[in-house]
């Protein structure tokens, strides 16, 4: 085969190219089923919600100074009234009145047992969170009595767009 005819079937089946093509056409297929096809995921949430607790506060020591004082003050005074063994006896009973008086006074209702008081908290937890999303459609369509499955990342309708291609079978 010389060059000239190379040439001249090149171009020959260059020209047939867009013959070739010409057998590729769009039609319209009627939709039977169009399914969403769905999945679930988990999105974790947190959940808070207040509550009111008792909160144990800490225990105040008592102070002795109240008592100390009161005891002296109340000796001294005692020690003013009576006579001999009388003045020891006041003296005794001045101190023991005026340590309790003391104490009293600088305690208050001081007992040392804790006291409790109501704090309001805030308690969270995480809890799971189901959700549903579409990812697509399983489609069913009819084209020239075949039926043909698809899925598509929308919703078609009634119809649905196809491609035909026709080539020979060699």
């Amino acid at each position: 085969m010389n060059i000239n005819t190379k040439i001249v079937a090149s171009l020959v089946c260059l020209s047939m190219l867009p013959l070739a093509n010409a057998a590729d056409f769009e039609d319209t297929a009627r939709v039977l089923s169009a399914t969403p096809q769905v999945e679930q995921f988990n999105q974790p949430r947190q959940e808070c919600r207040a509550e009111i607790v008792n909160v144990q506060q800490p225990a105040q020591q008592r102070g002795y100074g109240g008592a100390i004082i009161g005891g002296l003050a109340g000796g001294l005074l005692g020690n003013q009234v009576g006579k001999g063994n009388g003045r020891t006896v006041a003296t005794a009973g001045g101190a023991v009145v005026g340590a309790l008086v003391g104490d009293n006074l600088s305690n208050g209702n001081n007992t040392g047992a804790p006291a409790y008081t109501q704090q309001q908290v805030q308690n969270c937890r995480m809890v799971d969170s189901w959700q549903t999303r579409t990812n697509g459609y399983a489609v069913t369509y009819s084209y020239r009595g075949k039926t043909h499955a698809v899925v598509l990342p929308y919703q078609p309708g009634n119809t649905i767009r196809v491609r035909v291609s026709v080539a020979p079978i060699i």
